[in-house]
C-alpha cells in the first residue's frame, strides 16, 4: 500500500469516525427535544426517531470491517461506546474484542453477560481463546471449555501455558501440511477441496506421518513448477523454525529481517506443533511499541483515555510521587546556591538552559540505547565502545552549543567569565546526560526491569539536580 492510500485510507477511518459521532449526537439532541415535548402522540414519536437513528447507526456499523469498529470504539467516552457496542451485531463481537486495545477490551466485557460472551467465544480459534481466556470470568472459562471438543480444548490449554511474551502463546494451530512423497498434482487438488486457506498461507507445512516437520512447500512453487514433480523436489529443505519457548519478540525481529510471512513453530523432537504470521507479530511489535513509550513517561499500564479518573489517577501517581522527590532534591541543590544566587541575578535566569538541555540530551541517548537493547545490538564486548561514543557526542555538543550560549551570555551581561562558565557548565552536565543515559537502561535490564521503565523520568531529574549543582557550583568558584 503506497503512502497516499494510506493517507486516504485514514481519512475515510476519520470520516467514518465523525460520521458516528454525528449520528450519536443527533440521536441526543432528538431525544432531549422529545423529552421537552408533550402531547398524546409523544411517546410513539420519540420511539420512532430513537428507532430511526438507531437503526442508522447500526447500518453504519454493519459496513465496517472489525478493525474500524474498534478504532471507532476506542475514540468514544464510556457512555456512546457501550451504546455503540450494543448495536454491533453479535456474530462480530468476538472478532471486535480481539482487535480493541485491552483498557477498551475490559470495558466491553463488563457490559457483556455470561450468554454473550459464550456466544461471541465460540466463534474463536484455540490461539483466539487463549489471547482472550486471560480477561474473562472464569465460570465463564469453565463452561466454554466444556463446550471445546478434546481437540480444541487441548490447544486452548498448550496456548494458555506459555507466558504471553513466547511464541507458543502466539502460536496459531491453523495451517495446511502435506506429504514429501506426493506430486504437487495431488497438492493441488487436495487445496480445491478445502473450503478455504487458513489466513496468511503463504507455504504448506512437508510433515512425515509421526508430524515431523520435513521442510515447507511455498505457494509460489506450488504454482509455477510441474505437477508431476514431488513435493520432496520443490520444497524448501532448511526453513526459519520457531520452539514455543521461545520470545516472541525475538520471533518478530526474525520475520522482519527475513520477510516472513509465516513459519513453523516445532518442539524440541521437530514435530510440527503450530505456526506464527505475520499478523500476531505486527500486533507484538506495535505493542512493544508502545509499552517502551508507556514506560519511558512512567505509565505502569496501557490507559483508556475515557477511563475514570480515579482509575487513571492510580496509573499515574507512582512516577509523579518519584518526580515529586526527585524535584525537591532539585530545589534543595538550588538552596545550598542561595547566597550566589543574590548576589548575581543572572544565574537565576540562566541555570534552567544548562538544565534542559542537559535533560533533552539524556533522552536521547536514552532513547538510542533503549531501541538498541531491543534489537540486541547491545552486548557486554561493545558497552565501553558505546559509552566512549555517546561521551565524545555529548562533549562536542557540549561544547559548540556551550559556545553559544556562552557568547549570547557575554553579550546579555556583557561577563566573559560567565560566559565561560555557561560553556564549562553545559559541557559538563551533557557528559553527565551521556552517562546516565546508558546507564540508566543498562542497570535497569541487569535488575531484569523493563530498560525503558521510568527511564525519562530518571534522566531528567538527574540532569536538572546535576545541571544546576554543576552550573552553580562553578558560578561560585569563579564569579564570586
Amino acid at each position: 500500500m503506497t503512502e497516499v492510500e494510506v493517507k486516504k485510507a485514514q481519512e475515510s477511518l476519520q470520516d467514518r469516525l465523525a460520521q458516528v459521532i454525528e449520528l450519536l449526537q443527533r440521536q441526543r439532541v432528538v431525544e432531549d427535544l422529545t423529552h421537552r415535548q408533550e402531547g398524546h402522540h409523544h411517546d410513539l414519536v420519540e420511539n420512532l426517531v430513537h428507532r430511526q437513528n438507531l437503526v442508522e447507526l447500526q447500518r453504519k456499523l454493519d459496513d465496517l470491517h472489525p478493525a474500524d469498529i474498534a478504532y471507532i470504539l476506542e475514540a468514544l467516552p464510556l457512555e456512546d461506546r457501550l451504546t455503540v457496542w450494543q448495536l454491533v451485531r453479535s456474530e462480530r463481537d468476538g472478532d471486535i474484542l480481539l482487535e480493541v486495545s485491552d483498557a477498551v477490551r475490559q470495558t466491553l466485557i463488563a457490559d457483556m453477560d455470561d450468554h454473550e460472551l459464550l456466544a461471541a467465544a465460540k466463534e474463536m480459534d484455540a490461539d483466539e481463546l487463549a489471547d482472550l481466556a486471560p480477561e474473562l470470568p472464569r465460570d465463564v472459562v469453565h463452561e466454554l471449555m466444556e463446550s471445546l471438543d478434546a481437540q480444541q480444548r487441548e490447544r486452548v490449554r498448550s496456548a494458555l501455558s506459555y507466558d504471553e511474551e513466547q511464541v507458543g502463546a502466539l502460536m496459531d494451530f491453523e495451517m495446511v501440511t502435506i506429504r514429501e512423497d506426493v506430486s504437487l498434482e495431488v497438492v493441488l487438488r487436495y487445496l480445491r477441496r478445502l473450503k478455504e486457506l487458513p489466513g496468511h498461507t503463504d507455504k504448506l507445512f512437508v510433515v512425515d506421518y509421526d508430524g515431523i516437520l520435513k521442510g515447507v512447500l511455498p505457494i509460489k512453487r506450488l504454482l509455477v513448477n510441474d505437477p508431476e514433480k514431488k513435493v520432496a523436489e520443490v520444497m524448501a529443505n532448511d526453513p526459519v523454525t520457531f520452539h514455543p519457548e521461545e520470545d516472541a519478540y525475538d520471533a518478530a525481529q526474525a520475520f522482519e529481517r527475513y520477510d516472513l510471512i509465516s513459519a513453523p513453530v516445532v518442539d524440541k523432537s521437530d514435530r510440527l506443533i503450530g505456526r506464527l504470521t505475520i499478523d500476531e507479530m505486527v500486533d507484538l511489535i506495535r505493542e512493544e511499541s508502545e509499552s517502551e513509550v508507556l514506560n519511558m513517561a512512567g505509565l505502569r499500564e496501557e490507559e483508556d483515555i475515557f477511563a475514570s479518573v480515579w482509575r487513571s489517577l492510580r496509573n499515574r501517581w507512582a512516577w509523579l510521587a518519584i518526580n515529586l522527590i526527585t524535584a525537591f532534591v532539585a530545589s534543595r541543590v538550588i538552596g545550598l546556591f542561595e547566597g550566589s544566587i543574590e548576589k548575581l541575578v543572572a544565574l537565576a535566569a540562566l541555570m534552567p538552559i544548562v538544565a534542559g538541555i542537559g535533560g533533552n540530551s539524556g533522552n536521547q541517548t536514552i532513547t538510542m540505547i533503549v531501541r538498541a537493547m531491543a534489537l540486541d545490538q547491545v552486548s557486554p564486548g561493545n558497552t565501553g565502545r558505546l559509552m566512549r561514543k555517546e561521551l565524545a557526542v555529548s562533549l562536542l555538543n557540549g561544547l559548540i552549543w556551550g559556545g553559544v550560549i556562552g557568547a549570547v551570555a557575554f553579550w546579555l551581561y556583557g561577563s566573559w567569565s560567565l560566559g565561560l562558565v555557561m560553556t564549562g557548565a553545559m559541557t559538563l552536565n551533557l557528559l553527565l546526560a551521556a552517562l546516565m543515559g546508558v546507564l540508566i537502561p543498562m542497570t535497569l535490564t541487569r535488575l531484569g526491569r523493563d530498560p525503558a521503565m521510568g527511564s525519562s523520568v530518571m534522566i531528567t531529574a538527574v540532569t536538572d539536580s546535576g545541571g544546576f549543582f554543576i552550573f552553580l557550583g562553578l558560578a561560585t568558584l569563579f564569579l564570586l
